[in-house]
């Protein structure tokens, strides 16, 4: 699988492309969507910022909830730093910002693992009104631990996510994150994170309001499974979502013989390697106390050669 759309809305805004050079559009209330500002990847007529600077002058941006970040220029080259200065540089322009979305890009424009990003966590500091933040591209990605008050989701999305990342992560103080999604990815991409490096997050030290927790994509699923049969913070989650990674009958057993996961509304396994007497235990120990049991696209066929076994992850380059 590859990201082949972009966001359809953001904040629960439907996404809007600001024009490009010369196009001709009828913009919509500044309120009422969340503004897409992108570029050709390859030979875009401006540069991101030029792109930038036409929404600042066209569209009230005291008024603006809600912004996507889609391509900038040789965005597989090129990294985000330059747009994330440009967004800081009228951080006083935007008062009422309360989503942002960083990498809005397909696998058309660029590979996701291609996706250069840099150290995003200035969004975050120069944005205390930020309710959901989401970056796309874990290649350069910087996030040092940092505190913010008002961040309720938290969305990075990678074919490998770095450990410092993660740690970075684990170690912010998010007193009202209410949504965490980690696509942890492919060591191929990367994505070298250990369960131990989400240690604060699982032990429930940091994010007390935390009740979606996503940790998916990895290819070493079965392990965070473990880690999470006995963590202390999935007693007061809502949804546990494993989805999108190489989980197979090893991670369903550690979830089934680890705590209780019957107080969850939903648990999501989607995109697994999960056999059929363990796909059958896992419905008939949630399903009758009202759990919602994902496992779709599941039962999938592992590649097999001399070698040994190959699972795969659901999105890598």
């Amino acid at each position: 699988m590859t990201v082949n759309h972009h966001l359809d809305e953001l904040y629960g805004l439907p996404s809007f492309t600001f024009p490009g050079v010369g196009e001709e559009r009828e913009l919509p209330d500044p309120e009422a969507v969340a503004w897409r500002i992108g570029v050709d990847v390859y030979e875009p007529e401006e540069e991101w910022a030029q792109a930038f600077a036409r929404f600042a002058g066209a569209v009230d941006l005291s008024r603006v909830r809600a912004l996507i970040v889609g391509p900038w220029r040789d965005a597989y080259e090129n990294s985000s730093k330059e747009v994330v200065d440009a967004i800081v540089a009228a951080r006083d322009r935007f008062p009422a910002l309360r989503a942002l979305f960083l990498g809005d890009m397909t696998y058309e424009e660029s590979e996701i693992s291609w996706i250069a990003q840099s150290d995003v966590t200035p969004l975050l500091e120069n944005f205390p009104g930020l309710r959901r933040f989401g970056v796309r591209g874990g290649s350069g990605l910087a996030f040092p631990p940092l505190r913010h008050e008002r961040l309720e989701s938290l969305v990075v999305e990678t074919g490998g996510l770095a450990a410092e990342v993660v740690r970075g992560i684990a170690a912010s103080d998010f007193p009202a994150l209410e949504h965490l999604d980690l696509w942890l990815g492919s060591d191929w991409y990367g994505g070298d994170a250990e369960p131990a490096d989400l240690q604060p997050v699982l032990d429930g030290t940091r994010l007390p309001s935390l009740r979606y927790l996503a940790l998916r994509n990895s290819v070493v699923q079965d392990r965070i499974a473990e880690a999470l049969a006995g963590a202390p913070v999935v007693a007061r989650l809502d949804v546990l979502d494993l989805s999108m990674g190489t989980l197979s009958d090893e991670g369903a057993a550690a979830l089934l013989a680890g705590q209780p996961l019957t107080h969850l509304r939903k648990l999501d396994l989607h995109h697994h390697f999960v056999g059929e007497e363990l796909r059958t235990r896992l419905r008939e120990t949630l399903e009758p106390a009202g759990v919602e049991v994902d496992l779709d696209d599941g039962g999938a066929e592992s590649d097999e050669d001399e070698d040994g076994v190959h699972r795969y992850i659901a999105v890598a380059e």
